[in-house]
Order: structure tokens, then C-alpha cells, then sequence
């Protein structure tokens, strides 16, 4: 059975995709990223969507934002964001 999303929180992924797209080069851009998907963590874990929570869990393990530093996990977070 296919999970039903809130529209708000679907508009927040789509916002959380966009940003990623912007984030490799930019430490400031990839805090706000980090931020943003665990506030929707919470929110999916509260609408009862477990497995799109799963998902967003599985994408905030491989971000680890380092300041200064380009994303060693970029291109896989990108891969994740993209199946959203």
C-alpha cells in the first residue's frame, strides 16, 4: 500500500531536492539541507509515513556536512534525493 504524503510535506521534499542540487560547493547551502531533511524526518515519522521517514533517514547517514570541504557523499545523496 502506497503511503499517503501531506502536500506540505511533498512541497518540502521538492524544496529539499532543489537545494541539494546547490549544496556540493556551498558548507552554508548544505547546513540548511541537513536542517531541512531532519525537521521532515520528524514530520514523516508524525504523519505515519515510515517509509519515506526510512528514506530521508538513509539520505542524512551519508550527510555529514564539513565545513570548508567539498561533499565526499554528494553525487550518492543526489542519486537518493532523485528517487524522491
Amino acid at each position: 500500500m502506497a503511503e499517503i504524503i501531506p502536500e506540505d510535506i511533498k512541497e518540502d521534499l521538492a524544496k529539499a531536492c532543489i537545494l541539494h542540487q546547490r549544496t556540493a560547493a556551498d558548507h552554508e547551502k548544505c547546513l540548511e539541507f541537513n536542517k531541512l531533511m531532519a525537521e521532515l524526518l520528524g514530520r514523516l515519522e508524525d504523519a505515519g509515513c515510515y517509509r519515506t521517514a526510512d528514506r530521508v533517514m538513509g539520505i542524512l547517514l551519508d550527510c555529514n556536512p564539513k565545513e570548508g570541504a567539498r561533499c565526499d557523499n554528494a553525487n550518492r545523496i543526489s542519486d537518493k534525493m532523485k528517487k524522491f
